[in-house]
Order: C-alpha cells, then structure tokens, then sequence
C-alpha cells in the first residue's frame, strides 16, 4: 500500500506540473501574441486593445472582458470581448465618463490599484447600472498605469459569483504592462511621424522613412537589417560620407553599424571600444545627452580618436544620442570629409532615427526575451513528457535533458555526468565520438579534475577557456579530439551536488551568458520512502524508486554568470 500511495503521490505532481507548465505556455503564448500585434501595429493601438480583451477574458476564466482609456479627465470604452449585445450597447452608454466610486473601472483609476468585487450587487458604491441590471456579479479591474499615472484600465466579469484568483490578477497586470508598451510605441511613432511630416515632405523623405519602418516591421528579431538601414539611409539623406552607430556599453562604445566606411577605418573601429567621456564625438553626445556637431574634428583638442582623421580623413563630424527614458542607450555619429556643418533639418533628420533606432532595439529585447523564455518553458513541457511516460527509466530522461539544454545554447557536444560522492561518470552523451564517451562513461576522480574541484565547493558553474592549460587525462582526450572550451553547470539537489552539464564547441570559443542557462536539480518533492539522498554502500544515490528523486527534482533555473549573452 505504501508503494501504491508513493506512485500515487508522483501522478499527482508531475499531473501538477505538467498543468503549471501548460498554463505557463498559455500565458507566454497569449503574452507573444500581443507583442506580435504591437510590433506589426505600430501606429495604432486598437489591434492590440483587442487583443488584449480576448485574451484577458480566455486566460481568466471570465465571461467578458473590457479595455478602457483615460484621457485625464474622462475614462473611454475602446475594446470588448465576449459582452452580449444588450451589454455591449449598454456599455457604450455609460462611456466616456470621469473616474469616481461607481464601477470597478472608475474605481481603479481614481485609486490607482486593482479593484476586485466579489459580488457587485452587495456592493453599496457600485452604481453602474449596466451591469446590475444585466445579472452579472463578479468583477476585475486592474489599472493600466506609465510612470505610475493612470492611462487605462482592463476589467474582467463573471456572470456567478466567483471571485479571480491571484494568479488571473497578476496574468491582468502583465497585460496592463503590455498595452503600456502599445500605448508608448504608438506614441513615439506617432511623434516621429509629426517630427517627419514638420522636416520633410519631399518624395525622398517620406520614401526612406517609409522603408525603415517597414525594416523594423519585418525584423522582429533580428536587429541587424534595420540599423544598417537606418546608418545607410541617414548617410544618404544628410550628404554624409560615413555613417557610425554604436550601443553602449559597460566600458564605452561598441560600434554595431556602419556606413560607407574605408577598409582600413572599418577595421579599427569594429575592433576597438569608443572611449566613454569628450574623447570621442559617440562619447561627448552620450554623456551631454544632446546633439553635438564638430565642424572640424582635426580642430578639436579633446578629441582623441584620431584613427577617424588619419584613416577616414573625417572633418565635420556630428553625434546624435539614442536616448530612451532619458537614458543614451548608443550614438548615431555622422561624418564628412570635408568642413561642411550639418544643417538644423538635417540633424532633426537624424533625430528621428535615433528614435527610430530605440523603438527597434526595445521591441527586438523585449521580443528575443519572450521568445527564449518560450523556447525554455517548451522545453520543460516535453522533459515533463518524458518523465510522465517513462516512469521509473532514468536513460530517456537524461537523454532529453541533455538534448534540450544543448538544444537551447546552440551548443552541439557534451554530456551529462553523475557525482557518487567521489566519481563522475557520463549517463548522457551528446555529439561526441564513441571512443572519447566510452571514456567519460567509465568514470575518473572528481577531486582529481581542474573543473569539478569547484563544483563540489559549491561554484554555480565552471567556465574553462582553454583546456589545454591543464594537464588532465580527459582534458588531454578532448583537446586531441578539437575541444577547446568547456562550460561546467551543476545538477544540484538543496546544496547537494548530484553531477553536472557539460557542454563545448569544436575550437576556441567562449561561451556567452545564455550557454550557463540549464535545468537546475533541486527540491524534489518524492520522498521514496524517506531514502531519497541516502548513499548505498558503493557510494551512489539509494533509492526504493530512484526515478522519484530526478523526475520531480526538476526545474528551469538561470546561472547570471556575468559572460558576455
């Protein structure tokens, strides 16, 4: 009976987790649905009003879903889902109307938190006839708030009373942060669409604005296009004769793009760091946060990146900052060469692209974020799969494993090894040759090996350049089969160590932030009959079902091991 309650106890959590992961999928899905929409609806925030009320009614179980605009002083009806017409007609009745006590909306944006009641017929303040009259009871509304001032709200309503749970909440507040995203972009766009029409409205103009939106529409993730468009077009508009645009970085700046640069100036300047300070015009214009213009650089005593006079023969030169929250997050730097000022349209011109620039590279974060945490949550979905149709089979659970954690970093070799308290031995082996994993399956000394003496200490993980550097036997193995670098992550159980996740390119290559993210073992919630991290007389982890303690221990964690992503 102890068995059976014990095999019970695993079918109710992995069910548990497989649940949880099902709606964490839902959620990051709906959630990179909406940011499709803002980035493929830059100039208008009603598509993803729309979508954010369908949505918010699926994902939280409601009847009926509304999205709501504040203007400052009156509070807008703009977007609905699942309202039957009788409603629906209603609701346009009773909007706009100013914020105050009489409906769980107005409510939230003149008190500027969530408002959640249970049973709004009980309610002596709610006097919003619409929805009394019509027999619903339960209703949300959570505040769409930008620099903590209300911009909106979106409300959820139930027929019955049946109140939200925390997790809906805090799925509505997510959805809140997005149409902030939504609202601020179509902002900015709309600004720069005003900025443009007042600068230019030459054929010329309006066609090469026109085609870097459409490069920042079309490049969702990749980045790359659109500020090569961008440093391309703003050359060409300004009569420019290089074009330079640099992010920032912890120690200067990186140059990222560039334009009808010389051979020999391309290769100093993708090669080096722009200095941070009045040394560089990249530099000056991101510590000023303005514009600057220098109308003859070989004139100018602070400046020190003397490479653009000898190599480029720049003369004038200008620095134009990206700037967002105020914050220079890189520089778009113009040259000529020649002594030639740039004019006050055609700085405004690069204005507009350094907006242009911004709203790309935040809506690619945001999106590469969302999507990697997708890719990650998949992941564990079908390592939970494994585990739930291989009960008690350890092998297609390492396997899967170490597949997706390899799959994830891009990384095409490695392996997964077990720690008995004094051996490593591989269980798992991924794009490496038969001879070399029959090596690593035989096992060696833990305290004997450069990489895992600090695992066992309790490192995160352990990051090796060049294994050449040291003098081990699988050291030697890998380095005579191509191996260069190599990355160690540990699987750990509470603080102990149960083996590690061992991953390498072919060659020297260092291995990035995103290569330290992996399935981390820890807390598992089978006790198999309270043997679970006990040691048998060879040393190995004892166990009645010894599947319990790694199927349930697993979890998704990020080693923030400080390396470049």
């Amino acid at each position: 009976m102890q068995n059976f309650a014990a095999q019970a106890v695993i079918a109710m959590e992995n069910a548990r987790l497989i649940t949880e992961t099902r709606e964490a999928l839902e959620q990051q899905t709906a959630t990179a649905e909406i940011l499709r929409v803002i980035s493929g609806s830059p100039t208008d925030v009603q598509p993803t009003f729309d979508a954010i009320a369908s949505n918010a009614t699926t994902l939280s179980g409601a009847a009926a879903g509304m999205v709501f605009r504040f203007d400052g002083s009156l509070i807008h009806f703009v977007a609905s889902h699942g309202l039957p017409p009788d409603l629906l007609q209603a609701m346009q009745r009773s909007f706009p109307c100013p914020p105050g006590r009489q409906s769980t909306t107005t409510r939230a944006i003149q008190t500027r938190e969530v408002v959640h009641i249970a049973n709004v017929a009980e309610d002596p303040e709610f006097v919003l006839t619409a929805i009394v009259q019509t027999g619903w009871h339960t209703a949300l509304a959570v505040p769409i708030l930008q620099d903590r001032n209300p911009v909106g709200a979106i409300t959820v309503t139930r027929r019955e009373v049946a109140p939200f749970s925390q997790a809906q909440i805090d799925l509505l507040k997510t959805f809140a942060d997005q149409a902030v995203i939504a609202i601020e972009n179509v902002r900015l766009f709309n600004e720069l669409n005003a900025r443009t029409r007042d600068l230019e409205e030459s054929l010329e103009y309006q066609t090469a604005t026109s085609d870097v939106l459409k490069v920042i529409s079309r490049s969702t993730f990749d980045l790359q296009p659109v500020l090569d468009t961008l440093v391309g077009t703003a050359a060409r508009l300004c009569e420019a004769d290089l074009a330079v645009l640099a992010n920032t970085e912890e120690d200067g700046y990186r140059v990222v793009a560039t334009f009808s640069t010389s051979p020999e100036f391309e290769a100093f300047i993708r090669g080096h760091l722009l200095p941070k300070g009045r040394g560089s015009i990249a530099g000056r214009a991101a510590l000023e946060g303005r514009v600057v213009q220098v109308a003859n650089l070989a004139a100018d005593s602070e400046y020190t990146v003397r490479e653009a006079i000898t190599l480029q023969n720049t003369g004038t030169t200008l620095g134009v900052p990206l700037l967002r929250e105020g914050v220079a997050v890189g520089t778009i730097t113009l040259g000529r060469q020649r002594v030639e000022p740039f004019t006050e349209r055609q700085i405004e011109l690069v204005r507009s692209f350094a907006d242009q620039a911004v709203i790309a590279i935040e809506n690619t974060r945001l999106l590469t974020e969302l999507r990697e945490s997708l890719e990650q949550q998949q992941a564990i979905a079908e390592v939970l799969g494994v585990i739930n149709s291989s009960p008690g089979e350890l092998q297609p659970v390492f396997d899967v494993i170490l597949e997706k954690a390899h799959s994830l970093c891009g990384i095409a070799s490695g392996s997964l090894e077990l720690y008995d308290g004094e051996t490593f031995r591989s269980v798992a082996e991924h794009g490496l040759p038969d001879d070399f994993a029959r090596q690593l399956r035989e096992g060696y000394p833990a305290a004997e090996h450069p990489a895992t003496r600090s695992l066992i200490g309790g490192e995160r993980f352990s990051h090796i350049v060049d294994i050449r550097q040291f003098d081990h036997p699988i050291f030697r193995a890998a380095s005579e089969r191509g191996f260069r670098t190599v990355l160690f992550v540990p699987l750990r159980r509470e603080h102990a160590l149960l083996g590690m996740i061992v991953r390498s390119p072919r060659g020297p290559r260092l291995l990035g932030q995103r290569h330290c993210t992996v399935g981390e073992f820890r807390g598992a919630s089978g006790h198999c009959d309270g043997q679970c991290g006990t040691k048998s007389a060879r040393g190995r982890p004892s166990c009645a079902s010894p599947s319990t303690t790694w199927a349930t221990g697993w979890r998704c964690s990020t080693v923030r091991c400080g390396l470049p992503r």
